[in-house]
């Protein structure tokens, strides 16, 4: 794809990967994704937002073909698939200087070989004049990175947010045109990338509300021309009010676990409770990590293995606890052969949830009449508790 106009002498040099089904070898891609670096050019200067991933290297630098000079090239975010072709633009235009945060500077030096005396480092509300255009540097921590930025483009009052308010969605679309698909591609990402720092998040938002913003440019997806659709679902995902949901990750081997997954959805949705089970055999993560954003209780179902819980649950239990969901309640449900300490080593893997344990229930083989009454009593305490909360 060539380079795309944004506003005059504002570009955006898209990547689109249609066909990426993977990220960091651990993330489902359904709709692919993009990496989108901006060119923006002033008076005096010429300024080179972002890169592209490395193996986009052919298809990015065929996008500055006939850019004769730049001047400075903003580092947003060292992650490679945003910087990793900084050294190659680098060697293209020799007297181009990067410039990044304080923290940046380190990690760019580390993992790219970026010699230090190419490097500026900007504070913090800092600004560069590219002559008729200023862009200002804000610096955003944690999303999801210690040394992210985001530049804002002042006259323009473009706001390029690099990760943040991204998206992973292949598109030809330059700016969002259908918001419901992109509001489910940027909360998978926000799920699986942004949820653990979620309560540095909400400071970040508060900074950028001295922002005038009229256009949303991230690095991943499509730009934003309604900010507020963006931001407001960031601040309802950071909020540390969940909804009246609860999901249920399971998985069964003999169909007693299912038998009692089912029963409790049944109590539950009578209790006009919403809930999203989960298949552990067949589920896109994604869609787990995007139900766990808004879940007031997760309850796991397993069945025991070696006395321990299924590994397909071991595996989910330890994603929800590095994602660390703003859930306030949890439990336990399944069954066993012989004998289980399931509940012990489900629960000794999700320290980082700061819920309320509520009481388990465990049957052997195949569920009685004295475990479904436990299962209806588990709903009413759920039911209860959610309603001692202003959940939404």
């Amino acid at each position: 794809m060539k380079k795309r106009e944004i506003r005059k002498n504002v570009y955006l040099l898209p990547c689109v990967d249609w066909h990426r089904r993977l990220f960091d070898a651990l993330i489902p891609l359904p709709d692919g994704t993009s990496y989108n670096a901006y060119l923006v050019r002033g008076n005096e200067k010429t300024a080179l937002i972002d890169t592209a991933d490395p193996a986009m290297l052919a298809e990015f630098m065929s996008q500055l073909s006939g850019i004769d000079k730049i001047d400075f090239i903003i580092s947003n975010h060292s992650e490679q698939d945003h910087s990793g072709l900084i050294p190659t633009v680098m060697n293209k235009y020799p007297h181009a200087v990067t410039v990044t945060s304080d923290k940046g500077k380190n990690m760019l030096v580390e993992h790219l070989a970026i010699p230090e005396d190419r490097i500026r480092a900007v504070k913090d509300g800092e600004t560069i004049d590219l002559g008729g255009r200023t862009l200002k540097f804000i610096y955003t921590p944690w999303v999801h990175w210690p040394e992210t930025m985001a530049t804002y483009l002042v006259e323009e009052k473009i706001l390029f947010s690099c990760d943040f308010f991204g998206s992973h969605l292949a598109t030809s679309d330059l700016f969002v045109a259908d918001e419901g698909v992109v509001y489910e591609a940027a909360k998978r990402y926000y799920a699986e990338i942004m949820m653990p720092f979620r309560q540095i998040i909400v400071g970040n938002l508060e900074k950028l509300k001295a922002t005038e913003i009229e256009i949303i440019a991230p690095s991943h997806g499509p730009l934003c021309r309604r900010p507020a659709f963006i931001m407001d679902a960031y601040r309802d995902w950071t909020s540390g009010t969940p909804h009246n949901l609860v999901v249920i990750p399971f998985i069964s081997m003999h169909g007693s676990t299912a038998k009692m997954v089912d029963y409790l959805v049944g109590e539950l949705v009578d209790k006009g409770i919403s809930v999203l089970p989960f298949d552990l055999a067949v589920t896109d993560l994604g869609k787990l990590a995007i139900a766990l954003v808004d879940a007031a209780t997760i309850v796991i179902g397993t069945p025991t293995v070696h006395l321990g819980p299924h590994p397909a649950v071991h595996y989910a239990a330890s994603l929800a606890n590095a994602l660390k969901p703003k859930a306030k309640f949890a439990s336990i449900i399944g069954s066993y052969g012989w004998s289980s300490k399931a509940i012990e080593h489900i629960s000794g893997l999700i320290p980082n949830l700061k819920v309320e344990v509520l009481s388990p229930v465990l049957c052997k083989g195949q569920p009685r009449e004295s475990d479904f009454a436990a299962l209806a009593g588990l709903a009413e305490t759920i039911f209860s508790k959610h309603s001692g909360l202003k959940l939404k």
